[in-house]
């Protein structure tokens, strides 16, 4: 392994890298010298051997405070697939059934037209509730139990299961109150007592006080005049009443570096942790479902976790090509698209999730890898930016992967 020690104009790059994957390495310092990276972390590992482990920048540039081996930041959206898979456990465990109405297990649901959303559509982004139409309180979304109950007076935005919408913010209640019916406990609860814990990550959806000094607070995206916009972008600025405003800016004032938000079980962007503990969260999904001794799911869950279960050429929210597993994100390639921040390259087998400004973790059972970005500085689009994508291409390139022509890594 090579001990990493690298000088910044603005902190360092600490950690360790196997030298077959120097790429990475060097990919990961471009990030910080050419794409505006300010604090960030990369983990990837290999049928569970870990083969990068790097960190490095500053955690808040007002400060000075380096990023350091510890350091967690919000990751967003990777959230999802934290809660997608504290579902999945509960549907290999047989306590979930994925083609059930979610009416069995969360009978307050089965109202205005949602009688028959099902489990497995809560989770492909078919379900019809990717927004909430009237107002949310200030401060709603640090209320599991008003936000349950606006989701049991929500009407589907189209019919249920016909196609699909990714739920931006939404599914962290949709799947994460039918977690918290079948398991009894808190989504944020259960996945620490059933993931967390047992995986030993620094992963948290709802983060306790004494971690809050090793958070990186978040630094917004500021778009500039004459910077190119994508149509969801548009659409926010000129279409208040689409599904894609409403689903971005229909928040109930949430500010994601206040502590009230970071306390709160917000399973479809609050996670907090770092690349480390969501490449660890991902190890067992690229191999047999076993880690460090721990059975976390079958390989049958696993091989159904990897399948395109729901796809489309205009997503009702982000107004593009998307492909979806059951609560991750396949590869997506919209190069072809007049910009070029709405795509995610991945291998065909793998599944995982990017979280806004760029964060991703996936798994990638074809060759064993479990890989993690994650990063204080949000960048444009609505998937990778290209630090985050070279960090992927430097992962495939070193395992031998050959070409991305064909949307997908291959040998």
């Amino acid at each position: 392994m090579i001990d990493v020690h690298e000088k910044l104009t603005n902190g360092d790059i600490s950690g360790h890298c196997d030298p077959s994957f120097e790429g990475v390495l060097k990919a990961f310092i471009r990030n910080f010298n050419e794409r505006s990276e300010v604090g960030a972390s990369v983990c990837v590992r290999v049928n569970g051997e870990t083969k990068v482990d790097l960190w490095g920048g500053l955690a808040d540039p007002r400060t000075k405070k380096p990023w350091e081996k510890d350091t967690v930041s919000i990751v967003y959206s990777c959230t999802k697939a934290a809660t997608a898979l504290c579902a999945h456990i509960l549907i290999d465990q047989g306590k979930l059934d994925l083609n059930a109405p979610a009416t069995d297990y969360w009978p307050e649901f089965g109202k205005n037209g949602k009688e028959g959303i099902t489990v497995r559509m809560m989770l492909n982004h078919s379900a019809g509730l990717p927004a909430f139409r009237e107002p949310i309180k200030q401060g709603g979304y640090t209320d599991w139990d008003y936000m349950v109950h606006r989701l049991e007076e929500e009407e589907p935005f189209w019919e249920p299961g016909t196609r699909n919408g990714y739920h931006m913010i939404s599914f962290g209640w949709t799947v994460g109150e039918l977690v918290h019916r079948v398991s009894g406990k808190s989504l944020g609860t259960f996945f620490r007592e059933n993931v967390a814990e047992p995986l030993n990550l620094d992963f948290w959806i709802g983060l306790p006080e004494e971690i809050e000094p090793r958070v990186a607070p978040v630094l917004m995206h500021r778009y500039k005049q004459g910077d190119p916009l994508s149509e969801f972008m548009e659409a926010l600025l000129i279409k208040p009443e689409s599904i894609s405003a409403l689903s971005f800016l229909n928040s109930g004032g949430f500010m994601v570096n206040e502590r009230a938000y970071r306390a709160a079980e917000i399973g479809g962007g609050g996670g907090i942790g770092n690349a480390r503990s969501l490449s660890g969260m991902y190890a067992p999904l690229a191999g047999d479902g076993t880690f460090s001794g721990q059975q976390l799911l079958s390989r049958d869950t696993i091989t159904r976790m990897s399948q395109v279960s729901m796809a489309t050429q205009q997503d009702m929210t982000l107004l593009i090509p998307t492909r979806f597993a059951l609560g991750f994100m396949k590869s997506m390639d919209n190069r072809h698209r007049p910009l070029g921040n709405e795509s995610l390259i991945m291998g065909e087998k793998a599944f995982g999730h990017a979280g806004a400004g760029g964060s991703l973790g996936f798994a990638d059972p074809e060759c064993g890898l479990a890989f993690a970005y994650t990063m204080n500085q949000m960048g444009d689009g609505i998937m990778l930016n290209s630090r985050g994508q070279s960090l992927v291409d430097a992962s495939y390139q070193a395992l031998g992967y050959q070409s991305d022509m064909a949307g997908v890594w291959s040998r």
